[in-house]
């Protein structure tokens, strides 16, 4: 029987670190099903969905996660996910989301609300902060991927969008992905 497992994994960034991890996986028998990885200033991060077979596989990946934390100073964190035990979900569009503006407090917290609200599930968010080329002001990009139900109010969320628009002054835009 094939057991999935949700591994969340950061560390100082330094070269070999994806092989660490990847190697640790290979070594114990499970299959590298979906992954994000990205360096986060100093620290290097990811979330990766694992596969395995065998009434061990969760105490081998328990073992071997443990001997890389103590190896590679990682932090390691493992999650057995139960097969066929989220909520069912009605047909649903995909939708992308993409904001840039001046740095300000509230950008992902509202349009996340925004989009929850309308009855939008987020799949992927990316952000980045970097400086503007002229004067070097902080700005703020994002990115987010969400599936969006036919039955929702697309107008009230473009309404919704528009008032946190013009409240941060920012630029959103909404288009089907």
């Amino acid at each position: 029987m094939r057991r999935h497992f949700i591994l969340t994994a950061v560390g100082r960034d330094r070269p070999g670190i994806v092989a660490d991890l990847a190697e640790m996986v290979f070594e114990i028998g499970c299959n590298l099903e979906d992954s994000s990885m990205v360096n986060l200033g100093s620290e290097f991060a990811t979330m990766v969905l694992l596969s395995g077979q065998g009434k061990e596989i969760g105490d081998r990946l328990h073992m071997a996660c443990k001997h890389l934390e103590y190896e590679k100073g990682m932090t390691i964190f493992i999650k057995p996910i139960e097969e066929g035990r989220g909520p069912p979900r009605p047909p649903a569009a995909p939708y992308r989301l993409h904001t840039m503006g001046e740095d300000k407090a509230g950008i992902v917290a509202r349009t996340a609300r925004a989009v929850s609200s309308a009855g939008g599930n987020i799949l992927q968010l990316t952000s980045h902060l970097r400086p503007a080329a002229s004067s070097g002001t902080p700005l703020y990009e994002m990115e987010m991927r969400f599936d969006l139900p036919a039955s929702a109010d697309l107008e009230a969320l473009r309404k919704q969008l528009i008032g946190i628009e013009n409240a941060l002054h920012i630029d959103i835009t909404l288009s089907p992905a």
